[in-house]
């Protein structure tokens, strides 16, 4: 990582300034202490909701599958006790059929990080009912360490693009979307960069 962070702050002056003075990019360096299932499921459960409140569903979720959340333990669910821990009908829908793929193995997920195409596990997590863009972008980057994911449909990304740049007018998403490709192949690094350039506006204001 620290030979990526010099190669991208050699390509771009404003992201080398940023990077200087910012905590070294965390991506790919750890693995997940969840399975891809669990990483997804989570995602989804969080999807809207304040950080607290997910983590409470969350926790009621983990409980109510004893201890750990698994596509076999999820598929047997009944639907109705899934929603009284406060999980939307759209969301049960969704979290089931993701069991169901791992199940029938129509998409192996805890087996996902075997496919070395991004667009590959992106068309086929998408395919799945509920589960959209963002949802497989933050999948890629913080669960698979994929470092070449590009998520403009982020709004703190975008954000913190605009700050790292001192622009004046938000940026446009087609725009941004060109504007990336500089930093091929590690446009995850980028877009971490940008989430950092927003606390580090947060907490000046402070």
């Amino acid at each position: 990582m620290k030979r990526i962070t010099t190669e991208l702050s050699q390509r771009d002056k404003k992201f080398g300034a940023l990077i200087a003075r910012s905590p070294l990019c965390p991506i790919g360096r750890t693995l997940s202490s969840e399975s891809h299932f669990e990483a997804l499921v989570s995602s989804v459960i969080s999807q809207q909701l304040a950080v607290k409140a997910a983590e409470s569903i969350h926790a009621r979720l983990v409980l109510l599958s004893k201890g750990t959340v698994t596509p076999k333990k999820i598929f047997a669910l009944d639907e109705d006790a899934l929603r009284g821990i406060g999980i939307s009908g759209a969301k049960v829908k969704t979290i089931k059929g993701l069991a169901e793929a791992e199940l029938t193995k129509k998409i192996p997920i805890n087996r996902i990080h075997e496919i070395e195409n991004d667009d590959e596990i992106f068309e086929k997590l998408t395919s799945l009912w509920g589960i959209g863009p963002w949802t497989v972008d933050m999948f890629m980057i913080f669960q698979l360490g994929r470092l070449d994911i590009w998520p403009i449909g982020d709004l703190g990304v975008r954000r913190g693009w605009e700050l790292t740049y001192k622009l004046s007018e938000e940026i446009d998403p087609k725009v941004m979307l060109l504007k990336g490709e500089k930093f091929r192949p590690y446009r995850s690094v980028i877009a971490w960069y940008c989430w950092q350039a927003i606390h580090e506006a947060r907490d000046n204001k402070k």
